[in-house]
Parts: structure tokens; C-alpha cells; sequence
């Protein structure tokens, strides 16, 4: 597996990183344990967890994920594996840190949480998961500013981070689900102060949301800072397995097996949409037309994108990890990059 070196750190990293949010909910420690394995032979050595994680976050099942990871990480050398996680945000999950927060005390604890669960001594790569600050995430098409409200500075989150990779918790200190002014705000406040500059922005991006094009990836480039692709498949929508009917008229199937018929609708609502579902057809037939799964079609799209540093990938089975990591040797035609752009061009980024 090819590797690359994420933005101006030392962290060389597979092309495909196993995303393991599956694990402690639809998936048993015993698959997790099985899927960690099996990306290892494949030459992956890019792990990316969070202290929230399995999905759909519960109290209940908090922090499971990266208990399975740590009684997996024990009984490896830790130097083969480059380990990624993530500090949750304010507000959406009540039973973390009692809504979290993004104070020093908060980051500390939970770094030290999430290395008691991971039964190890250091995160290699450790994410603020979203912003503090009022910024358009998750399906917000654009910024609110009548939404502002008081939360940490950019600055004052660095700090707490620092004293992490100072204590020797953390290496690096990455940005998830951000803006280019958040990248740009946190490269000024480290640079100005002596601060932990980010090498990585984890975001989505796949055929139904290309929003990475508008903007961050020019400030990237210019910034040196690496994308960490997520939800590559547009929540499983791109796979197919969530439609019926003809291609012209797609119906959502609610007996699919899958995240988006396991949870309420109302979890990831920007993936319910028609126009997602009717560009998600329209993505699934082009594949198929040329002899690929929908799957195989969005994946090689994902890894051919020039600021792909790294793609993160999940499965609920091997037999579909074994298919995410072969899609990284398609190549797609010319003729299936035209439809695509045609297909981007007609129905432009519904699930933003």
C-alpha cells in the first residue's frame, strides 16, 4: 500500500486508513479485532477513531470503539500502526463531559479517557471532531450568524493541546468537519504564539458532497495541510443498497440493512434527501453500466482526487473491506469521469 506523509509532519500514513465507527455497535470486538487485522496485511497501518464513537452515539455505547481498538493495540508493536482520534465537541452528545466543552481541563480529560481505552501511551494524531465556535457543519448549506455564541478561542484550544504533545499524550493535533477560515485561524494562531501547527483536516467528501472543492482546497494546497476523506460513500447511499425501483425514480428502501434504516432518519437527514437519493441512482446505474459496484466507482473516484492524502474507509463485514481496498487499483475511464461531471454539473452537491 502506498504511503504519504501527512502535511509538515512525520507521519507517514497507508492511502486508505480503516474508519472503525462500526465497532461496539454493528459490529462485535471480535469483527473489529478481525477487520484490524486484516487492513494490517493489506499494508494499512492508519487507524482513525473517537472518543464518541461507535455510531449513532449513545451513553450507552460510549468510548466502545476504542476499547475494542486498545484490547486489539495491546498485543501489537505500537510503532506499526499510526493512530488517529478525536476530542468531541460542545453540545451534541449531553452525556460526554456533560456537553462538552473545549476548556483545558475538558481536552485533558479527554486525551487521558481516550489512552485508558486505547491501552496506550500515546495518539498520534489527536482531532478536534468539530468546531467550538457557530460554523456551517453537518448539512448546513451556509453560515448563520444570528447562531453565535460564546465558546474557547482557536488559541486557548492549541494551548491545551500543546501541553498534550508537551506531556508526550499527543503528537499532533488535527482539525475535523472545518472551514477555511477555521484552517486559516488555526494556522495563524500557532504560528503566531508557538503553537501545534495542524497537519491534517479531517471532512467529508464523495460524489454527493464535493463542498471540498469549493475553497478548502486551495487553502490546503497553499497551507500545507493534508485531507483525511470521510464518509467516502455518502453514508452507504452510493453503494446502492439503499434504493428501489427505476433509476429515473428512485424510492429509498426502508428494509435495507444499514446505518441510515438502523437509526432515525432525522441522524443524517442530509443523506435522506431526494435530490441525494436521486444523484446516488444516478451514480449507482453509471457504474454499473461499466462493469463496477457503486461502491468501486466512488472509491476509485475518492482515491484518484489529487488532495486525497489519506481515505477513510468502514465496513460492517470483511467481504466489503476486501472490496473498499481492491477499488484503490480502478482506474476509471475517461468516459466514466465525463458522466461524472456531467452527473456533478446537473445535481451539484446535494448532501452538503
Amino acid at each position: 500500500m502506498e504511503k504519504i506523509r501527512l502535511g509538515r509532519s512525520d507521519l507517514e500514513v497507508s492511502r486508505i486508513c480503516l474508519g472503525t465507527m462500526t465497532f461496539g455497535e454493528q459490529n462485535t470486538e471480535a469483527e473489529g479485532h478481525s477487520q484490524l487485522d486484516y487492513a494490517l496485511s493489506r499494508g494499512i497501518n492508519f487507524i482513525d477513531t473517537a472518543e464518541m464513537y461507535p455510531v449513532k452515539p449513545r451513553a450507552e455505547t460510549y468510548g466502545s470503539t476504542e476499547r475494542i481498538i486498545g484490547t486489539w493495540l495491546k498485543t501489537q508493536p505500537r510503532d506499526r500502526v499510526v493512530l488517529a482520534s478525536k476530542v468531541a465537541g460542545p453540545a451534541r452528545n449531553p452525556w460526554i463531559r456533560n456537553g462538552g466543552d473545549f476548556t483545558p481541563d475538558s481536552i485533558r480529560a479527554a486525551a487521558e479517557d481516550s489512552l485508558r481505552r486505547l491501552q496506550t501511551d500515546h495518539i498520534d494524531l489527536y482531532q478536534i471532531h468539530w468546531p467550538a465556535r457557530n460554523a456551517p457543519i453537518f448539512g448546513q448549506k451556509s453560515f448563520n450568524p444570528d447562531a453565535e455564541r460564546a465558546c474557547p478561542s482557536v488559541a486557548s484550544q492549541l494551548e491545551a493541546m500543546s501541553d498534550l504533545v508537551r506531556a508526550g499524550k499527543i503528537r499532533y493535533v488535527g482539525v475535523s468537519n472545518e472551514t477555511p477560515w477555521g484552517v486559516a485561524e488555526f494556522i495563524k494562531q500557532a504560528e503566531l504564539h508557538g503553537l501545534p501547527r495542524i497537519p491534517t483536516i479531517q471532512n467529508p467528501y464523495n460524489l454527493l458532497n464535493r463542498s471540498f472543492e469549493q475553497g478548502l482546497d486551495e487553502a490546503c494546497f497553499r497551507s500545507d495541510v493534508s485531507l483525511l476523506v470521510y464518509s467516502p460513500l455518502g453514508f452507504g447511499q452510493l453503494t446502492g443498497k439503499y434504493l428501489t425501483g427505476d433509476a429515473r425514480q428512485p424510492v429509498f428502501n426502508p428494509d435495507a440493512v444499514g446505518r441510515l434504516t438502523r437509526f432515525s432518519a432525522d441522524w443524517s437527514p442530509r443523506y435522506m434527501r431526494p435530490e441525494t437519493i436521486a444523484a446516488a441512482a444516478r451514480y449507482v446505474e453509471l457504474a454499473r453500466a461499466h462493469g463496477m459496484s457503486g461502491a468501486t466507482m466512488a472509491l476509485a473516484w475518492a482515491y484518484s482526487r489529487w488532495f486525497a492524502a489519506s481515505t477513510i474507509i468502514g465496513a460492517t463485514d470483511l467481504g466489503q473491506l476486501r472490496e473498499n481496498i481492491d477499488a484503490w487499483d480502478v482506474k476509471l475511464p475517461d468516459e466514466v469521469v465525463t458522466a461524472i461531471q456531467r452527473i456533478h454539473a446537473e445535481i451539484h452537491n446535494p448532501a452538503q
